[in-house]
């Protein structure tokens, strides 16, 4: 390296750091969704978020080719469908447990695109730590908490396919610009109604908080990250999600897990770190994102 020159900070650091601001995004929103609602709130971080990306980044039209159209548009679908389907699945289970059970997406899709058929005995031994998490011996099981966490995982699995592929296509964080307003439209018609019926402006402020937190900073930190890493090795790196939402859970919102649901936790976690597989990507020459 000659002197005065840095090197970038490493892809996994951008990733790591987008998993903090999301689950400290989803914990700060607790408080919010019981006055307009999971979708409700979810709608507004949308909305006040894609208007941030189309202050900040030009959206790439001029570049869209027609085969672009159908990936573009099943990302913004992805996007909307993993924050309301959490935060929705945050009204009746605990932050730790919605996070591992959503989890059980982006780790699938490692396993899967690894080729590889032992390395579907990750995902199954997650699936034993989330049993552990959600204890249905005990008659405690939310299923419907259960039920929206898992279409969190299936949102948040699609994201990571789809988002490697726009961000080969575009430079920058200028794909955000797009995908983040498709992911408010498609919220609106779940999100607006809860909103509307008993609008607050002191809202506004708060949720343009927790839109920077989520989706602005994470969205565009994983964006750049996933340029530089593969499927698996972004995927399986979010094994460190569940421990992070349980000790965010436990310090914001103040659930403490069982010892049960501790061990679950700890599987999650194993689970992903033992799937993990080095791959950086190339990095190639680009424009820049204002050209």
């Amino acid at each position: 390296m000659t002197a005065g020159t840095r090197e970038p900070l490493p892809a996994w650091s951008l990733a790591v750091a987008a998993m903090m601001l999301i689950q400290l995004s989803s914990a700060l929103s607790v408080g919010l969704i019981e006055q307009v609602g999971a979708a409700g709130i979810g709608w507004l971080r949308l909305v006040l978020g894609g208007a941030i990306f189309l202050l900040i980044a030009r959206p790439p039209l001029r570049q869209i080719r027609r085969q672009d159209v159908p990936v573009i548009l099943g990302l913004g679908t992805a996007t909307g469908v993993m924050t309301i389907s959490f935060l929705s699945a945050l009204e009746h289970i605990p932050l730790g447990t919605a996070v591992a059970i959503e989890f059980l997406g982006p780790l699938a899709v490692a396993a899967i695109r690894s080729g590889s058929a032992r390395m579907l005995a990750w995902p199954a031994l997650a699936l034993v730590g989330v049993v552990l998490l959600t204890e249905p011996w005990e008659g405690e099981a939310n299923f419907v908490g259960i039920g929206f966490a898992a279409l969190a995982g299936v949102g948040w699995g699609s994201y990571i396919l789809l988002t490697q592929r726009v961000g080969d296509r575009f430079s920058g964080i200028s794909s955000l610009s797009m995908t983040i307003p498709i992911a408010a439209i498609m919220a609106t018609f779940v999100g607006a109604p809860q909103v509307l019926a008993d609008f607050d402006w002191k809202i506004l402020p708060l949720a343009l908080g927790l839109a920077l937190l989520a989706p602005v900073l994470p969205f565009g930190l994983e964006m750049l990250a996933l340029r530089r890493m593969t499927h698996t090795a972004f995927g399986t790196l979010m094994a460190l999600e569940p421990a992070f939402g349980v000790i965010v859970g436990l310090i914001v919102l103040h659930q403490i897990p069982s010892i049960v649901q501790g061990i679950g936790i700890v599987l999650v976690v194993l689970a992903g770190a033992a799937a993990q597989r080095s791959g950086a990507r190339a990095a190639r020459l680009e424009p820049s994102p204002h050209s």
